[in-house]
């Protein structure tokens, strides 16, 4: 701004709104136009107290502007970019001025200025038009320019202005959409931790229905969640509510992968070979369902696919067929994951996770990591993250009973340990041959490599001991894995997009966390 005081911007800018809003009717009928050329003035007096446009905004290519045409080319953004910092904010505002300035020539017949305004303001804020605080003015300029070129009887550049401004209303609210999804999301982890769970129910309820409502999900992920918040309302014998919402959304989502999943068959019927066709045949002739929605109908398909995985176990034998045995292991391993959490009975999901833990330890023990890192870290992975579901379970167990015992406390700490122990051994295979850990992680690995550190961070968080100076000890550790998370996501802006809900999280701990440090500090000092 040139040296201007503000407030004499904003009463000339609201002078100016006056003018054209209410004198507009007190005009003369000789002069209809006197308070909107007064007006004017008035909004050339701001423009120059704003001073000029900022020289990478005033100087953008001039063709197309406002149809959205070539933004990739011209190197702009797709997705909201925030008008933050001074020359963010001088842009927009000058796009406030031009806007008024094209609408206020309009008003008073003269098109062409009034179009040389207009196609300024959306110049100003192409940049920012998907951000919250510009884009209903960018959607308004270009409605403008529709209107001023459908009266001129030029109705194909009036349709593209028009359709620019659909488009970016589109746009803008698949982007709001997708952002309040993730608000609910976050609410459900926050009222979890408050140990609100009806809350947290609801809320969860929430985002599944949302995130199958706008498409915005992957299904056996969507479906495993689905099921495990079915749980919940089938332990609050709340039934009801069960089959009325969660059956029929799970319903929903069978039948589109059915219909996928048909699409696929006539594609093997009409391009396949005539063995692909009877393998499916053979499938599906040995089993009522190929998307379960409860115990039973898993437990079908499990029963069989671990009939297959028994028969290619005698085949490829641990001696001479190495990587197929591990990958039939892993396949029975799977079986037992996705049946778990199918089962009610939280002390017989515990149970399934113990049976792949106990057929996948003994791999690595055979492996020698040097010939097989990628097998070995997958194994390793997997290990723990089943080590940490048992916990998980055991510590809800706990949580029902009144006054949880030493042997159940004891049970959850070595669960934890060894979660930590396997996630540890997969974050040391990253490292360099001087046990460096990289700087910039792969991205094969990225992603597996950010969840363990989130969950070592969570471990280190979820030890329970009767040592003060153990817990605080505990408390440093996990607040410098979800420090070293949020670190490498700044460094790193591509990581973020491969653990968004985990980042936000690891955000709010490295918040949360130091406060609560320091109030255990204060507490043992008064002890």
């Amino acid at each position: 701004m040139a040296n201007a005081p503000w407030a004499e911007v904003c009463e000339k800018f609201q002078a100016a709104l006056a003018l054209s809003r209410v004198e507009l009717h007190k005009n003369p009928e000789k002069e209809p136009y006197k308070s909107k050329y007064s007006a004017r003035a008035l909004l050339e007096e701001v423009k120059a107290l704003l001073g000029p446009a900022p020289e990478d905004e005033d100087e953008r290519p001039e063709a197309d502007d406002g149809l959205g045409a070539g933004d990739h080319a011209l190197g702009l953004p797709t997705e909201a970019v925030e008008a933050e910092g001074p020359i963010a904010q001088q842009a927009v505002r000058l796009a406030v001025i031009e806007f008024h300035l094209g609408v206020n020539h309009i008003d008073t017949e003269e098109l062409s200025a009034g179009e040389e305004h207009l196609v300024k303001c959306l110049r100003l804020l192409r940049r920012y038009r998907l951000s919250h605080d510009c884009v209903s003015l960018y959607i308004q300029a270009q409605n403008n320019l529709g209107i001023l070129w459908s009266e001129r009887e030029e109705i194909e550049t009036a349709q593209a202005y028009l359709e620019s401004s659909e488009a970016l209303y589109n746009q803008y609210m698949k982007e709001f959409e997708k952002v309040y999804t993730h608000n609910l999301y976050y609410l459900a982890q926050v009222y979890q931790h408050m140990e609100m769970f009806e809350k947290a129910a609801h809320y969860c309820h929430s985002t599944l229905k949302r995130q199958l409502e706008y498409n915005a999900y992957h299904p056996i992920e969507w479906a495993i969640n689905a099921a495990t918040l079915s749980q919940f309302y089938i332990n609050k014998d709340n039934i009801g509510e069960l089959d009325l919402d969660k059956q029929s959304e799970l319903r929903a989502l069978r039948k589109k992968e059915l219909d996928e999943e048909e699409s696929i068959r006539k594609k093997a019927v009409q391009f396949g070979t005539g063995e692909l066709c009877d393998a499916i045949s053979a499938v599906e002739e040995k089993v009522s369902y190929l998307r379960p929605l409860d115990f039973e109908e898993a437990r079908e398909l499990f029963l069989l696919g671990q009939h297959y995985v028994f028969e290619a176990k005698e085949f490829f034998q641990i001696d001479g067929y190495v990587t197929d045995h591990i990958e039939v292991v892993q396949d029975h391993s799977a079986l037992f994951k996705v049946l778990a959490f199918f089962e009610t009975d939280m002390e017989r999901r515990c149970k399934m996770h113990k049976r792949r833990i106990a057929m996948l330890e003994p791999l690595i023990v055979d492996l020698n990591p040097q010939y097989y890192l990628l097998v070995n870290r997958q194994i390793q992975f997997e290990i723990a993250h089943a080590y940490y579901d048992m916990m998980d379970l055991k510590v809800a167990i706990a949580d029902k009973l009144r006054d949880p015992d030493s042997h159940i406390i004891k049970k959850i700490n070595n669960l934890n340990k060894s979660a930590l122990k396997y996630y540890q051994l997969f974050l040391d295979s990253l490292r360099d041959p001087n046990k460096v850990f990289p700087e910039h992680i792969g991205e094969d690995v990225l992603r597996p490599a950010m969840l363990a550190k989130f969950r070592v961070a969570r471990l280190y968080g979820k030890i329970i001991t009767a040592d003060p100076k153990k817990e605080l000890e505990n408390l440093a550790t996990s607040l410098e894995h979800y420090k070293f998370i949020v670190d490498y996501c700044e460094k790193h802006p591509e990581a973020a997009q491969e653990i968004e809900v985990e980042l936000e999280l690891s955000k709010e701990m490295v918040s949360l966390l130091p406060t609560k440090m320091e109030r255990f500090r204060t507490k043992m000092a008064l002890t």
